[in-house]
């Protein structure tokens, strides 16, 4: 078992303004390791598209559960968003960049792209009709002071 210096789980309902709340509380975990602005960008915008994920396709028709977890251990921040949906049956095309199973819904298709270009690591896990989770980590790059 790892040992994290702090961490914190969070559920809610998969209702769309829960997105916000969502990210706005990682945010406040993630505060304690000190990112910059940028950094913490990054973070609020990954769980975005985590969340916004599970909410579109996870749960589709109907309501669940999303969680998250958040875990510090030394400078890295890991986080898992989960749901109970319907899963992902092929997790390597729903990865490529452009692929959305909701056209109509004028998405992008570019979730899983973005999580990966601002974390520094993404894994996906999925099993048709039990759910998805999503893991990722970001490694705060603390600033040196020069000395003068």
């Amino acid at each position: 078992m790892e040992f994290y210096e702090n961490e914190m789980k969070l559920e809610f309902l998969s209702k769309s303004n829960n997105e916000a709340f969502a990210r706005i509380a990682v945010a406040a975990f993630a505060a304690q390791l000190d990112p910059t602005i940028e950094e913490l960008a990054d973070i609020k915008t990954a769980v975005s598209e985590s969340v916004t994920n599970s909410i579109i396709h996870g749960y589709e028709d109907c309501e669940g559960i999303i969680t998250i977890e958040c875990k510090i251990f030394g400078n890295t921040l890991n986080i898992d968003v989960s749901d109970s949906g319907i899963g992902i049956e092929n997790i390597d095309i729903a990865k490529e960049p452009l692929y959305t199973t909701k056209p109509n819904l004028e998405r992008s298709g570019m979730g899983f792209t973005i999580i990966e270009s601002f974390m520094d690591e993404m894994k996906i896990e999925s099993i048709v009709g039990l759910g998805t989770k999503v893991s990722m980590k970001k490694m705060i790059k603390r600033e040196e002071v020069a000395h003068v």
